[in-house]
């Protein structure tokens, strides 16, 4: 849980360099730089590594596990959030053309991650589960 709580903070200290605000939400929230998911799948399975052994089956199913994770992340998932945003674009051009309160929540598009965001995401966690096994 260290790794997921350093990428979530990470992701706040991010925001308030770029955009000069706090973004408290973002403690809560999927997406953007770095991928909390992969950070956490990487620690553990590194933890893991270190505890167990790289040859044990349980560093192999922690290996597997993260690899779907970090999948899921870049594809499914990040497709899933493209999705929306066209959604979102298509129910704006809606509204404007049916001015009767037409105007229901727009679908939350920061869902998936980039490759980089993932890559980030994974060194973060394999630097704080070695920090924790060690």
């Amino acid at each position: 849980m260290i790794a997921t709580l350093a990428a979530q903070v990470i992701k706040v200290v991010l925001v308030l360099a770029t955009e000069r605000r706090w973004a408290w939400e973002r403690l809560l929230e999927t997406g953007g730089m770095p991928s909390s998911h992969s950070s956490t799948v990487a620690a553990l399975a590194t933890a893991v590594g270190i505890v167990e052994g790289v040859a044990s089956p349980f560093f192999a199913i922690a290996l597997v596990f993260g690899s779907i994770v970090m999948y899921d992340a870049t594809g499914i998932r990040r497709a899933a959030g493209m999705h929306a945003q066209l959604i979102n674009d298509l129910v704006e051009e809606l509204a404007h053309l049916f001015d009767e309160g037409f105007q229901p929540q727009a679908l939350k598009t920061l869902l998936g991650h980039t490759y980089p965001q993932v890559v980030v995401g994974a060194l973060l966690g394999i630097a704080t589960g070695a920090a924790v096994a060690l």
